[in-house]
Order: structure tokens, then C-alpha cells, then sequence
């Protein structure tokens, strides 16, 4: 039976996806056979491209009119590693299939009775994959009013001001941070050993906070030869931070790094740190999301005067908790709207958001929370609803940070005219960055005649960099456009460049 129920829920999506095709005009992003291409902007495109050292490297290029004509293809429908143009992807499905408004619920159950105040068994912390409880801003106007969390203990707080209220005093057993409405699949096996360390790699459950990361804080020490000085946030008692670091003198080589003894809490830096430099911040990822919120809670719980008997510790296993799940919960608190998860994908391109989502997805509208159920509802959208050609496209996260994902630049700008034309636009085009605005593209276009009219997601792994997104021309028409180099070695800086001199090319005119 719920093979059947499965079943027809992917069935229901590819129902669903065939009548918003048809009422929100998915078939303008199909492209006709034979292209018909400027031959001036062919010419100037091709110049610029073949021109070395970037005739070495692999471009795929798609640039579409208004009217849905490819006017300029260079292997347009040739497969590309995206790097975080793949999120244009989940932003885009998730816009389309989530009302903006979807909330989900973070909830406190317990495995016994409440007698007197006092809870006769574990507290169990329940996460249905918000990435909300952490401090970020959720608009491009940080001055709106409630636009920006700047403690992520606050929804922690609430939930047990909820247990005082009901005369919470004290908890007898465990304190449990339990994260199985999403699968037990924590780390993608796409992404690479060392980037595991890091924020943008951080462990995806069904609980998070503070985007499953630590923020160490390091600065130069008082002279030449002392350690640099070391601080992290939260701090629940559970990190060791080791300082191997020394202060060499202004202009001498910084090579300060950090490291986390896979599996563990145990944190250590090294390398050097000049004298006399300003203080900075790197987020290095913590291996159990579930454990991590647990104490969360717990510090939440002390800072309210309700004590725990037991220990803190974290499950996967959906099966461990479900009677008590059966029951009211003792507190629950709502996270912020699908709206605002979609604004950190997009606009700062944040990879751990991107693959919540991806999760929820595959458990609300699939066979259950994990990438793999996540990636065949993207898939059955874009085929059904956007109608993408099959064989553009191969998707395996969220983020982009796999290299094992691929999507031709033709692809891009068939979803990103589909989505444009979606009742559900707003959701997505208020993450999308704009040229010379708060986001990735702040400091893209400056000095151009495309200051402040491109709108587009930018991409980078190594070697790899892409950009995709809207060009406003004048007199209200527009073009749609990707444009990915694959197998470069330039320098970042120069590799940038180069893809936004073939955008202010491209809009120059046929």
C-alpha cells in the first residue's frame, strides 16, 4: 500500500507538472531544431571566445531572446558541469511546487509522562527539515522590518518558554536530537574529503541550527612568534579548538588553515597569521546536525532553569521515537516561510539550504527525504512541466558542489523562461542577485552599460565558473541567458571577466 501511495504521488506530480505546462506556457522554452543566430553577435561572440588563452577551455553558451529565439548557441545543448547554477534547479522547483508561504513545524515530544513538572523519560527534539534557526538576513533590504534572525538560539528559546509555561521543571531521561524525517544519508557521496570541514558542506538532517557550523573568529597575537588568538560561536562545551598557530610579521606569508578530526568535535588550526591584521571569521561544518541542535536545546533549556538528568545525544532512526511522535507534542514552534529559504539558495548561494530543500522535496512530493527521491521530483518537473529534452540534464545535489551534475546551458534558459513566467515568480526572482546589489554579483558589471540590469546565479568549483540569469535591455525586452566554461585554468579573476564581457556583448545587439 504505501508503494501504491508513493506510486501515485509521482504520478500526481507528473499530472500536475502537464497542467502548469499548459497554463503558465512551459513550451516557450522549447527550442526549434535549426537556430536561427545573429550573424554579427555569432561573430563577435565566437572572436571573443576563441581568443587565447580561453580557445583552451570548454564554453557553452545559450542566449535567448524574448520571444524564446536562441539567438547565439555555442554547444548550447551540450551537458556542462554547473557548479551552484545548479541551484537554479531546486530554487526553481521548490518556487514552483511549495506555496510560498509552507512552513514546517520543529517540535518537543516526550517518551513518558509529565507528572508535577517533572518529564518521566527522554525530550525529544523533532526536526522536519527547517534550515531557519540560524542568523542571516532573508532580503536584499536588511533595514525591513523581521527580515533578518540575529541569534539562532531565538526559536530554541520559544519552544521552551512553551515547557515553562506548561510547568516544565525537569527532565528525567536524555535530551535527544532526532533528525529522521530525513534520511540517515548525512554527507553526499559526491562531495570531496576536505570539503567536509567546511560550512558549505555541512551535514543535511532533519534538525539543523546555525547552519550545522561553528564561526571561529581568528586575529594576529600581540607580537612577532605568539599564537594568533582563537575564539568560536555557539559554544556548548562539546568543541575542542587546538591553537598550532604562530604571528609572523605584516607582509610575511599567511597560511593559517583549519582542520576537524573527522567524526569529532575536535578542532584544531595552524599555519601563520600576520601582525597586525584585522580579525576574520571561517565556519567549519560539525559532523552530527542532530546532536548539535540537541544541545542547543539544552543550553536553551539551563538559560530557563529546567534541568536534565541525562545525557544529550542524537538519532536517525525513525522507528525509535514514533510512539511518542503519536501523541501531542509538549511545544512546537514554526519555522520562517519557503520564501525565505529560497532567498540565501539564490542570492548568497548558500549550498546547505539548497540541499534542505532538495531533501524536502523528495519527501513531500516523492518516496521520502533523501537526494535520491529529491532529484527524481526535479527530474519529473523538468521533463513534464518545463519540458527539458531528457538528455540536457543529469542532477545529483542540490548545491552544485558535486561534480557529477550536469545541465547544458540550453536547459538553463528553458527553466529560467519557465519559471519567469510562473505565478509563483516573486518567490524566486527576490533571491536572484542583481549586478551591483547585495549578493554574489555585487561587485560584477560595475563600470558597464549592465550596471544593475543583469539578474543571474553565479557558479564555481574548481574549474568550472558560470553565470545564468536576465539581461534588461531597453525598451522592456530582455534576453535569457547561460553561459559555462568548463576544464579552464585561468585565475578566477580572469575567467570572471571574461564571462561578463561576453554578457555585455551579447546585449549590445545583432
Amino acid at each position: 500500500m504505501q508503494r501504491r501511495t508513493r506510486g501515485w504521488r509521482m504520478s500526481e506530480i507528473g499530472r500536475r507538472a502537464t497542467l502548469l505546462a499548459v497554463l503558465f506556457g512551459a513550451t516557450v522554452g522549447v527550442a526549434a531544431p535549426m537556430w536561427a543566430q545573429s550573424s554579427a553577435l555569432r561573430k563577435r561572440l565566437d572572436t571573443r571566445l576563441d581568443a587565447p588563452p580561453f580557445n583552451r577551455h570548454l564554453w557553452g553558451v545559450a542566449v535567448v531572446d524574448e520571444k524564446g529565439k536562441l539567438v547565439y548557441g555555442r554547444n548550447a545543448d551540450r551537458m556542462f558541469i554547473p557548479a551552484s547554477n545548479t541551484k537554479l534547479v531546486v530554487a526553481a522547483v521548490a518556487s514552483a511546487l511549495f506555496s510560498p508561504d509552507f512552513t514546517v513545524k520543529t517540535s518537543i515530544y516526550a517518551s513518558g509522562p509529565v507528572v508535577n513538572g517533572v518529564v518521566r523519560g527522554d525530550l525529544v527534539l523533532y526536526g522536519r527539515g527547517d534550515p531557519t534557526f540560524g542568523r542571516r538576513c532573508f532580503a536584499t533590504d536588511t533595514l525591513l522590518a523581521g527580515v533578518c534572525d540575529r541569534d539562532p538560539a531565538d526559536r530554541m528559546l520559544a519552544l521552551v518558554d512553551t515547557l515553562v509555561a506548561r510547568g516544565v521543571t525537569n527532565i528525567e531521561g536524555d535530551l535527544v536530537g532526532d533528525g529522521s524525517y530525513f534520511d540517515g544519508a548525512l554527507v553526499h557521496p559526491g562531495w570531496e574529503a576536505y570539503d567536509l570541514n567546511w560550512w558549505y558542506a555541512a551535514p543535511v538532517s532533519g534538525l539543523g541550527f546555525n547552519d550545522n557550523a561553528i564561526d571561529i573568529t581568528y586575529a594576529p597575537g600581540g607580537r612577532d612568534g605568539e599564537p594568533a588568538t582563537l575564539g568560536f560561536t555557539p559554544d556548548f562545551g562539546d568543541v575542542t579548538l587546538e591553537n598550532r598557530t604562530r604571528t609572523v610579521p605584516a607582509g610575511a606569508e599567511e597560511t593559517i588553515d583549519f582542520f576537524r578530526e573527522p567524526g569529532t568535535m575536535h578542532v584544531w588550526a595552524e599555519g601563520t597569521v600576520q601582525f597586525g591584521g584585522r580579525t576574520r571569521t571561517e565556519s567549519l561544518a560539525l559532523p552530527d546536525p542532530n546532536l548539535y541542535a540537541a544541545r542547543a536545546l539544552r543550553g536553551a533549556l539551563a538559560a530557563r532553569g529546567i534541568s536534565v538528568t541525562g545525557g544529550t545525544r542524537s538519532t536517525t532512526d525513525s522507528t525509535l521515537y514514533q510512539g511518542a511522535r503519536r501523541g501531542p507534542a509538549l511545544a512546537n514552534v514554526s519555522g520562517r516561510p519557503m520564501r525565505d529559504w529560497i532567498f540565501p539558495i539564490l542570492n548568497t548561494s548558500q549550498n546547505w539550504y539548497a540541499e534542505m530543500v532538495l531533501k524536502q522535496l523528495g519527501r513531500i512530493f516523492g518516496g521520502g527525504g533523501s537526494w535520491d527521491e529529491g532529484v527524481k521530483v526535479e527530474r519529473r518537473f523538468l521533463i513534464d512541466s518545463v519540458r527539458i529534452d531528457s538528455t540536457q540534464f543529469a542532477l545529483s545535489d542540490g548545491s552544485g558542489l558535486s561534480a557529477s551534475n550536469l545541465v547544458s546551458p540550453l536547459a538553463f534558459t528553458q527553466l529560467l523562461r519557465f519559471i519567469r513566467q510562473h505565478p509563483h515568480w516573486a518567490t524566486f526572482a527576490a533571491g536572484l542577485p542583481q549586478a551591483g546589489n547585495t549578493g554574489s554579483l555585487r561587485n560584477r558589471f560595475r563600470g558597464t552599460p549592465l550596471e544593475g540590469k543583469v539578474r543571474a546565479k553565479t557558479g564555481s568549483i574548481s574549474r568550472v565558473n558560470t553565470l545564468s540569469g536576465f539581461v534588461e535591455l531597453d525598451g522592456g525586452k530582455g534576453l535569457v541567458f547561460s553561459v559555462q566554461a568548463n576544464h579552464h585554468t585561468q585565475p578566477t579573476r580572469a575567467i570572471l571577466a571574461q564571462i561578463d564581457s561576453v554578457v555585455v556583448d551579447m546585449a549590445r545587439g545583432r
